[in-house]
């Protein structure tokens, strides 16, 4: 057997993305054999001490730091993984390219554009491989959708809608900032829903649809003031809670698009629907195995929306899974893009999506959060 090149990933956080990451180096060996590069967990970094001693254990890393400079600087990593909060994105991100690692980043890029650019002008000039974890993209059912669309059976794209809903935050007495709630401080955040939830809806939009051209949104912050934990005092909170946004994309579809973290009963509703001359497709997060289809070709006395059970060994990675039939979960998304990754590293293809297409998304975050804020329609950024 061929000898595996070694791939020594050094991870910022210890957190649910931390963890998820992990997992996905764990199991790539066992259901990728063909991949050239074998992941091996060299390094977890976070502040505490004695919490990132357990994860280390028990998760099987070879050594912790509580410095993630010190990390970068080692010269046993080749990659690293940041799953820090969206504040550390783009400072890790330098670093690690100038050291000449590559790097690996939890959505989304930043917190802004003005900081994303030098992460990607960083990774550019430093020659090094770079990718952004939008999961949803690797869900096979989504990366079925994406075949389908290309194939043109849908024919002209007119309506394009998504939306992501939870409801884990309409508790007035629950405090922002500190470790388990920084995504309700603006300050490490960047936003809320925007750049949390609508940020994947936006990528996997674009990466189905094409770019989008202009905005139009409306953001609320329902609970105007929590306790933060940090400072121990009740400030003004800054980050928007609920927002919905329309648009143009630039094959002259329009977009609708709503996230919100005040829907109650759901936890983590995820869907898209794309309409097309020909035909249509949706798909539910609750349901990620199956896409459904309708094709307008079809004989009138049979013609209906059709469910597709994604989990036969001809569709996109289920060749690497079970037998046909038996479901995938949520965790699957991040062993697929770990192994295209890798997969990567062997052709010399880019993984997307990378920084710059990561920025085109962070672009139309930004254009929604200045278009609510202004009351007025806004145009997407060049990247």
């Amino acid at each position: 057997m061929k000898q595996k090149r070694k791939l020594r990933i050094g991870l910022v956080g210890r957190g649910f993305m931390a963890r998820a990451h992990t997992n996905a180096y764990k199991r790539i060996g066992d259901f990728f054999p063909e991949l050239a590069y074998r992941p091996v967990l060299k390094a977890v970094c976070a502040r505490n001490a004695e919490k990132v001693s357990a994860f280390a254990q028990q998760w099987q890393y070879e050594t912790f730091e509580t410095d993630w400079r010190k990390m970068v600087s080692r010269d046993d990593i080749d990659a690293i993984d940041i799953c820090a909060p969206n504040d550390m994105h783009a400072k890790i991100a330098i670093a690690a390219a100038q050291a000449g690692k590559m790097v690996l980043c939890e959505k989304p890029l930043a917190r802004t554009v003005a900081e994303s650019l030098p992460m990607v002008e960083a990774v550019e000039q430093a020659g090094v491989a770079n990718t952004v974890w939008y999961n949803y993209r690797r869900v096979p059912a989504v990366t079925l959708a994406k075949q389908i669309i290309d194939s043109g059976k849908l024919g002209r794209i007119f309506h394009y809608r998504a939306n992501f809903l939870q409801d884990w935050t309409i508790n007035p007495e629950l405090p922002q900032g500190g470790e388990g709630l920084w995504r309700l401080d603006i300050d490490t955040a960047g936003s809320g829903v925007t750049g949390d939830l609508l940020a994947h809806c936006i990528d996997t939009a674009i990466w189905l649809n094409g770019s989008i051209k202009d905005v139009s949104a409306v953001t609320e912050t329902f609970i105007k003031e929590r306790m933060h934990q940090d400072s121990g005092t009740v400030e003004k909170v800054r980050i928007d809670d609920a927002c919905i946004f329309h648009c143009h994309f630039a094959n002259g579809s329009l977009g609708l698009f709503e996230a919100t973290r005040y829907a109650r009963g759901q936890k983590a509703l995820k869907t898209f629907e794309i309409n097309g001359e020909h035909a249509s497709i949706r798909w539910d997060l609750h349901d990620q195995n199956r896409l459904d289809y309708f094709d307008h070709s079809d004989e009138s006395i049979v013609r209906g929306w059709r469910s597709i059970h994604v989990s036969d060994s001809d569709q996109p990675y289920i060749d690497h899974w079970w037998i046909p039939g038996v479901c995938i979960g949520y965790e699957h998304t991040f062993v697929h893009h770990a192994a295209d990754f890798l997969k990567s590293l062997e052709t010399g293809e880019p993984c997307s999506p990378t920084f710059r297409e990561a920025l085109e998304t962070q672009q139309v975050c930004e254009a929604v959060l200045d278009s609510a804020r202004e009351r007025q329609w806004k145009t997407v950024a060049d990247a």
